[in-house]
């Protein structure tokens, strides 16, 4: 491989750089972006597959994250890359805040008591995988509550993608022009090369 360590990242270090990048926050963000922006597709299709990518994160089915969203991109004819990505939006960071927000927005909407006023023995009902228990106090709410959640961060998520996209191509496109009018050379940095 052309870029392969010299030695091998331990088990700790690759669970380290996964929860915490190794360089900076801004630097992985940036990459994502440009990761995004370059994608081969229309500008609706990269937009619908991140905002597919964004809804599915705010479902509690994890582990189906890229499954489900696959599935949305697909019948919203979004760019199934941009959907996967679109599921980093469910991270370790906003997942807490997430789930407590479709949750409650659940038990509000539906009209059931809280766990907090009938408490459960959730540890109990995961170790008996009892999923016809944890349905109706948990999932259903989680569910239900994040629905309308995700729908207005993918909205959000949609309109910023879409408009990006289109401004990155249209400045690309200007950069281009400009460089075929100047007969394609790059004008030469001031101090390099010869003196005049």
């Amino acid at each position: 491989m052309l870029f392969r360590r010299r030695k091998p990242a331990t088990l700790w270090e690759r669970i380290r750089v996964a929860i915490w990048p190794r360089r900076s926050f801004s630097r992985s963000i940036r990459y994502v972006v440009a990761r995004v922006l370059r994608l081969t597709a229309t500008p609706h299709a990269i937009a619908a597959g991140i905002a597919a990518g964004v809804f599915t994160s705010c479902t509690p089915f994890i582990g189906f994250h890229f499954i489900l969203s696959f599935v949305v991109a697909y019948l919203i004819a979004g760019n199934m890359v941009a959907a996967a990505i679109g599921t980093s939006f469910g991270n370790p960071f906003t997942f807490p805040f997430i789930w407590a927000g479709a949750y409650e927005l659940g038990t509000w909407i539906l009209g059931t008591e809280s766990v907090r006023e009938k408490p459960i023995h959730l540890a109990q009902m995961v170790h008996d995988l009892d999923l016809a228990d944890i349905w109706q106090p948990i999932l259903k709410p989680m569910l239900v509550g994040g629905a309308p959640i995700g729908l207005v961060f993918a909205a959000a998520f949609y309109v910023l993608t879409y408009w990006g996209v289109n401004t990155f191509r249209r400045r690309r496109r200007l950069r281009i022009a400009a460089r075929a009018a100047s007969g394609g050379r790059q004008p030469r940095a001031p101090g390099r090369g010869h003196a005049a």
